[in-house]
């Protein structure tokens, strides 16, 4: 390392997030850089760790210490290249990961200060970008084709590294454009969608086909009558399309949605698209109620602050979890299972834990609010989830709109042919993108190895 010193003298430094009071009037990415001199500075705290728990930490093997000595040292293009050899899209991971390297970081198990890698991560790959390291390449063609269904980050892993393994790749998306949750779920203040436009333009110019509102019937991969017949090999990458309802009364009222149809219109209409004053979903001046603690509830609450909502309410269902950098009961190795504080979560929000939902409550058809009760959990005498139980008298929580973000369900695949393959959230339900990226790239290793027999 080129000063395995520098992290008992220079402290760690986030970038942070643009003012609120500025940032919650636009979708504009939130978080801001830092300069190169300072970005360099905080990849020097990257120690000479004996064993490196990032390596392990990481679903796609990233060398953390190995690009972060590289920039320290001023060699933008060299970390990139160590980068993008585990990595194929750091420009999305370096921006919405949740970083399961910095909490396997040994400076946050001793000093709860890990090495900025996920901003270093995005810093390196913008540097890339601006100064030309990234051009299209022409990659030899063996003769075989492969299809792969679903453009999102899973089926553009596996897109690419197939293409630069030399098959000829055409990429089936039901809508019409690419990019999965990465273009339909998070929204823009986190993640711009010129950002995935400008690696799609890359995948195209190195010769990766894609064919948009392309919707595939999963039954017909059983044989090689259809497409699997049409192709050498098909990889099945349609993430975890159907999400977990809440059906209790008054589901149907007016006012009641699932999470992605606030998080997925809005990012259409943001991309130039147009919507009936009956279709749009928007919270401009209501009361909103967000039901589900995790990431996509988090989305749904600083999205209704930009479309000018009145207020917003989080409740979850779980108890809370512990504040602090640590969970006594959940320790290292473990994922630290502790209270999360999202730049939306900054914009203002109530937040609630163990509460349960009984009944959407309405008035001519419109939703008025949620009859919710408070909760507890005790120990299940013969094992597994513990059993909810009543803690407090049921009350009404007042709104005009209530998202629905409690997940996804897993969903179920038929028996394929053999040439067929499944990877990302389509495979193991849903998850992180770091690792539907590394189940994508995991999925094209098994496509080469059956196809080169």
């Amino acid at each position: 390392m080129g000063d395995p010193k520098a992290f008992l003298t220079v402290p760690r430094v986030e970038a942070g997030y643009r003012p609120l009071h500025d940032r919650i009037h636009d979708f504009t990415e939130v978080e801001q850089t830092l300069n190169s001199s300072d970005r360099k500075l905080q990849a020097s705290r990257c120690m000479d760790c004996g064993v490196p728990f990032c390596h392990w930490a990481c679903p796609l093997g990233n060398k953390a210490p190995e690009w972060n000595d590289a920039l320290f040292k001023g060699d933008w293009e060299l970390a990139y290249q160590l980068l993008n050899d585990t990595n194929d899209f750091p420009e999305f991971t370096g921006r919405i990961c949740p970083a399961l390297c910095e909490k396997a970081c040994v400076l946050n198990l001793t000093d709860h200060a890990p090495t900025t890698n996920r901003e270093n991560e995005a810093a390196i790959t913008e540097a890339a970008w601006r100064e030309n390291y990234i051009t299209p390449q022409v990659y030899e063609r063996n003769g075989k084709k492969v299809a792969v269904i679903g453009a999102g980050p899973a089926g553009l892993v596996a897109a690419n590294r197939l293409n630069k393994m030399g098959y000829q790749v055409t990429v089936f998306e039901k809508n019409e454009d690419a990019g999965g949750l990465l273009r339909y779920g998070i929204p823009n203040f986190k993640l711009n969608k010129e950002i995935i436009n400008r690696r799609l333009r890359m995948l195209v110019a190195e010769g990766i086909e894609f064919q948009f509102n392309a919707a595939i019937d999963l039954n017909e991969l059983t044989n090689t009558d259809g497409l699997a017949g049409k192709f050498d090999a098909v990889v099945v990458s349609t993430g975890t399309p159907t999400a977990r309802d809440l059906n209790i009364p008054g589901r149907e009222l007016k006012g009641v949605h699932l999470a992605l149809e606030l998080l997925s219109q809005q990012n259409r209409v943001l991309a130039g698209m147009e919507f009936s004053k009956d279709e749009r979903v928007t919270a401009k001046g209501k009361d909103v109620l967000v039901i589900g603690g995790g990431d996509t509830g988090s989305d749904c609450i600083g999205t209704s602050h930009r479309q000018g909502c009145k207020s917003v309410t989080q409740i979850e269902i779980m108890p809370k979890p512990v504040e602090g950098p640590e969970d006594p009961q959940n320790p290292w190795p473990n994922y630290p299972r502790v209270l999360k504080t999202t730049s939306s979560h900054e914009e203002g929000c109530t937040r609630r834990w163990n509460i349960n939902s009984l009944e959407f409550i309405g008035k001519d058809g419109k939703l008025t609010g949620v009859r919710v009760q408070p909760i507890d959990w005790k120990p299940n005498p013969e094992g597994g989830r513990p059993l909810m139980v009543e803690a407090g008298e049921p009350e009404i929580i007042k709104c005009e709109i209530c998202f629905l973000a409690m997940g996804f369900l897993k969903p179920q695949h038929p028996e394929y042919a053999k040439n067929v393959f499944v990877c990302g959230d389509a495979a193991n339900g849903a998850s992180l993108v770091v690792r539907a990226m590394a189940s994508g790239r995991d999925a094209a290793k098994l496509v080469d190895k059956y196809l080169s027999k």
